[in-house]
């Protein structure tokens, strides 16, 4: 068997191409995301003349993370398979919403736990790592937080149609690390063959179509502990790639559709600054066969009164401003392409703790409309994958109940016409509204049950209804205690009514008795 550490040698020089132009793509945006190879933690990165790179992947990161992890609402919805649902439905209609609300609580301890991880700010990265090189890793350890694993340290095998084959990951651990009776591996302290850090592999296999085989090795020797076959789909590993060419194993950057305007722009403001700074530089010439010596000018304070002749002196000007002219109108052509494509102009992201559901739609009509569908497929490559790791650790430690893996399946809500529960919400409110136009107000009070869309309004909306609105059985007992307590009324109304007309009897009575 193939040791990971030679499979990983030979897939390098397959992957060199990827990161020579991920490298050119980061060192013209923002430098510190792919830098050179050998770098270290003195490294000074350099600084591009022009920001707008760098101001373009912040952005349209941002833009891609707030359509694929909307903060309040779901990404995801766990749906009922229609065989299951007609099963329901032929028993009680009721009974689906109340699967329904279940199914909610499920997305919610799910959305909970992706926060509490910090899969969020670890996403971000992993954006910024896809627009700029095309490439990122995703990785999923056993007992541990996701990382996200850059170009440069991990290598991918794809068959014909895409699906990953193999993935190898490369990182340097201390020998402190190890379990001890691996540790003899880095030498003893006192031997000149020590070493302060191991490279170790990690490696996924894939065996057959519905399993792989996923393991550790160090200096080619597994890591017995760490070998374990497993399902396909309960894989550590999400591979993403921001453009897809057909038979490469790697993705292509979103800026590297746009690195000539980068590079143009780099190129003319590095000019227009250094052209600038060398024109705002003052001189002033003296004519050496003049009255005036250029030392008694040099030594005057403001405002002295010195013998001399005003021609003998000139102000050097570097005739240069109708250049710096043309070279600022290109500028702006190529800022003003740049903003567009990055989202700078429109979608922009208001900085709150809270974004609204209008917000993320529009966010996400930009994506769409600028990206021609990228933010669609990666939300399929990247949103389901996740959700089925979550759900999987959850289970494992007890975090969420049974669910039927055969009967109900989670299902990544994308596009402009589905962000989240919300395009239930819109259906459900034109459906009602569209009664009431129609057939009138007191059609609605006849066929619709207010009572269940109150529980699809709050499921739609992403609301836990318990203890919220009222049961049929808490509705019935409340229509008896007020017709109770309307009776009761009543009789004190009418107890009330009869002692009122025996006092109206009695003073008639007495003014009767009083006259005579």
């Amino acid at each position: 068997m193939e040791s990971l550490q030679s499979i990983y040698s030979k897939c390098e020089g397959h992957r060199s191409q990827f990161l020579e132009r991920g490298r050119d793509s980061s060192r013209i945006t923002i430098p510190t995301i792919l830098p050179e190879e050998g770098k270290t933690s003195a490294t000074r990165y350099p600084t591009p003349y022009q920001s707008i790179g760098a101001r373009g992947v912040n952005n349209l990161s941002s833009a891609l993370l707030l359509s694929l992890l909307p903060p309040n609402a779901p990404f995801f919805r766990l749906m009922v398979d229609e065989e299951t649902k007609m099963e329901l439905e032929a028993v009680d209609p009721r009974v689906i919403t109340e699967v329904e609300k279940s199914l909610s609580k499920v997305e919610r301890a799910v959305m909970d736990e992706i926060e509490v991880n910090g899969i969020r700010t670890g996403l971000f990265d992993a954006l910024r790592h896809l627009i700029v090189t095309g490439n990122a890793l995703l990785y999923f350890p056993e007992g541990g937080m996701m990382r996200v694993v850059h170009l440069d340290r991990y290598i991918v095998k794809r068959c014909p149609m895409g699906r990953v084959r193999m993935v190898i990951v490369k990182e340097s651990v201390s020998p402190a690390m190890l379990p001890p009776e691996l540790r003899g591996l880095a030498g003893e302290p006192s031997s000149d063959s020590y070493e302060d850090h191991l490279d170790m592999y990690t490696g996924m296999v894939t065996i057959d179509d519905k399993t792989i085989e996923v393991y550790q090795e160090i200096k080619g020797q597994i890591i017995e502990s760490t070998r374990r076959q497993i399902p396909t789909e309960e894989s550590p590993f999400i591979p993403l790639r921001m453009g897809r060419v057909d038979g490469e194993d790697y993705g292509r950057g979103y800026v590297e559709q746009y690195y000539g305007d980068l590079q143009s722009l780099e190129g003319l403001t590095r000019a227009l600054v250094e052209g600038t700074a060398a024109a705002s530089k003052l001189l002033f010439l003296v004519d050496p066969n003049g009255t005036t010596r250029a030392r008694t000018l040099a030594e005057s304070p403001n405002g002295a009164i010195r013998e001399g002749s005003a021609g003998d002196v000139s102000v050097l000007q570097s005739q240069k401003a109708q250049d710096f002219s043309v070279a600022l109108n290109t500028i702006n052509k190529i800022e003003e392409r740049l903003s567009y494509a990055f989202l700078l102009v429109e979608g922009s992201i208001r900085n709150a703790d809270r974004v609204t559901a209008e917000e993320i739609r529009l966010v996400t009509q930009a994506i769409e409309r600028q990206l021609g569908g990228i933010y669609s497929i990666l939300s399929r490559e990247f949103s389901l994958p996740l959700v089925r790791t979550v759900m999987r650790v959850m289970k494992k430690e007890n975090k969420l109940p049974a669910v039927p893996e055969d009967k109900v399946k989670p299902t990544i809500i994308t596009g402009i016409e589905a962000l989240g529960r919300g395009n239930d919400l819109n259906r459900l409110d034109t459906f009602l509204s569209g009664i009431g136009q129609l057939l009138g107000p007191e059609a609605l009070n006849q066929y619709v049950n207010f009572s269940e869309y109150l529980k699809r309004r709050a499921l739609s909306l992403g609301v836990d209804v318990d203890g919220l609105i009222r049961t049929e059985e808490e509705l019935q007992m409340q229509a008896m205690q007020e017709q109770e307590a309307m009776q009761q009324q009543m009789m004190m109304q009418q107890v009330a009514a009869a002692s009122q007309q025996e006092q109206q009897i009695e003073q008639a009575q007495q003014t009767e008795e009083a006259t005579e």
